[in-house]
């Protein structure tokens, strides 16, 4: 799970605007799009269970330092309403990089959208992050977007779930300060399974 670097600025970062045409109202077309859409409301069902993770972190954001640290946790994920919500128990005790890290992510599906909303508290701050995540899966890939802050400017962020059919999923955190054009990564995370079975749905 990721671990944005400041509290998130704005709304997200890609919208789709339907255009109703010969008649059609926003809502027939928006209907027949979503019909045709992939459903997705078990698409984070790779995650549950409990996991270590192996993490990556850039240390100097958007300022061309290639200077990584590297640590590891663990992840618990556990599905709830039978896949349209997942919570997720991130854990980071690395005393070595003074990296303590107590989040908790809530991953939320609209049946309507078709798409994941995804949420992200720090223990530290004791709330959730004032803006989310938002995308959906396309061939067992996750893009997911939203915004945020580095010094004062605000950038789009990107998070992207991969390998989520292998037994080491792969997640990738990114950063545009350029409107999208290009990204940098800035959080890695690789998992491995640490049980030998998936969390029972609640």
């Amino acid at each position: 799970m990721p671990m944005r670097g400041r509290r998130g600025l704005g709304a997200a970062a890609a919208a789709v605007v339907l255009l109703a045409a010969g008649g059609v109202t926003h809502a027939d077309e928006a209907a027949a799009t979503a019909s045709s859409a992939h459903d997705g409301q078990h698409d984070f069902d790779f995650l549950i269970g409990s996991w270590k993770i192996h993490l990556k972190k850039r240390l100097h954001l958007l300022s061309g330092s290639n200077e990584w640290v590297e640590f590891d946790g663990t992840v618990v994920c556990r599905t709830i309403w039978n896949g349209l919500a997942e919570a997720e128990e991130f854990n980071v005790d690395s005393p070595v990089n003074n990296i303590f890290i107590k989040g908790l992510a809530v991953r939320l599906y609209n049946p309507k959208t078709r798409q994941w909303t995804i949420y992200w508290a720090n223990s530290k701050n004791g709330a959730f992050d004032p803006q989310s995540q938002s995308g959906q899966f396309t061939d067992g890939r996750g893009e997911f977007y939203g915004q945020d802050t580095v010094d004062g400017r605000t950038v789009y962020v990107r998070w992207i779930w991969s390998n989520t059919t292998s037994p080491a999923p792969h997640f990738e955190q990114a950063y545009s300060a350029d409107g999208g054009r290009t990204w940098e990564v800035n959080w890695i995370t690789e998992q491995t399974r640490s049980e030998d079975a998936p969390a029972k749905a609640r």
